[in-house]
């Protein structure tokens, strides 16, 4: 698919996928024109980067554990520092957090709509 359509399809402006291609995250062919072409997986890919981003985490920490999103996966561990370790701790610490706090705001939205729906009356 072309950049156009990975970025209706991701809801992610070109400029970012291209961005996102100069960081390393994402690798498009090039078609005899000269034009981005990129495969599908690129899709779940690009959703995923953009929910790591949303977290946090800087473009250099996601090229790391980008390849623990693949299958099969492949994992180089050459430059996990302490420094880097920690703060994939920390993220993930946050993200846990974040959905505790997300999930509890959805089940509360839930039980509004429970409550709305049937007639509200107890």
């Amino acid at each position: 698919m072309r950049i156009g359509e990975l970025s209706e399809r991701t809801g992610t402006p070109r400029r970012l996928l291209r961005y996102y291609e100069e960081q390393g995250l994402i690798v498009a062919s090039r078609c005899a024109n000269g034009y981005r072409a990129y495969d599908e997986r690129f899709v779940d890919r690009v959703l995923q980067i953009r929910g790591l981003l949303d977290a946090g985490l800087p473009t250099r920490i996601i090229k790391q554990i980008l390849p623990c999103l693949d299958k099969p996966r492949t994992i180089h561990f050459s430059d996990a520092t302490p420094e880097m370790l920690a703060t994939l701790e920390r993220e993930k610490d946050r993200m846990t957090d974040r959905i505790r706090c997300l999930t509890r705001n959805r089940d509360a939205l839930a039980e509004y709509l429970d409550a709305v729906r049937g007639g509200g009356a107890d």
